[in-house]
Formats: structure tokens, C-alpha cells, sequence
């Protein structure tokens, strides 16, 4: 069994918890002073650099591929209710 997180999300809906996530990490978008990179890490986020640099229109943006979400969960919602 897993240990009971310190606030309890059970009550929010599958979108108030994907809006939850997008709070969060912006939250840590403003600490990012604190965050250090293994090597590994670094040299993954480089090669997704290089491959964006490439190609940047093969990928989704965040604003889109949310969009996307969001209307998926109010489908199976309604398709539930």
C-alpha cells in the first residue's frame, strides 16, 4: 500500500487534477535556481535540443497537446455521466 499523500486529491475531478499538475510545476518553474543536472540528465536535455534544433515543427506545444487533454477527460466524462 502507498503512503497517503499530504493532501488528499481524491475529491478533484481527472481536469481540476491535470490543472493542479500545471500549478505545481510552474511553482518549480520559479525555484529552478535550486535544481542540479546529473551528467546524464544534461546530455539527454542536449540531444532533445539538438533534435528540436533539427526539427521543430515534429513536435506538439504544451498549450495544444493540454487542450487536447482536457477535452479528452470532459469526453469520457460526459460519456460516463
Amino acid at each position: 500500500m502507498s503512503p497517503k499523500p499530504p493532501f488528499d486529491y481524491s475529491h478533484l475531478t481527472p481536469a481540476e487534477r491535470v490543472e493542479l499538475a500545471h500549478e505545481l510545476w510552474e511553482s518549480a518553474e520559479s525555484s529552478e535556481d535550486g535544481w542540479i543536472l546529473t551528467e546524464a540528465q544534461r546530455a539527454e536535455l542536449d540531444r532533445r535540443l539538438e533534435e528540436y534544433e533539427r526539427d521543430p515543427d515534429a513536435g506538439v506545444d504544451w498549450e495544444d497537446l493540454r487542450e487536447e487533454l482536457l477535452q479528452r477527460v470532459a469526453r469520457r466524462r460526459a460519456s460516463a455521466a
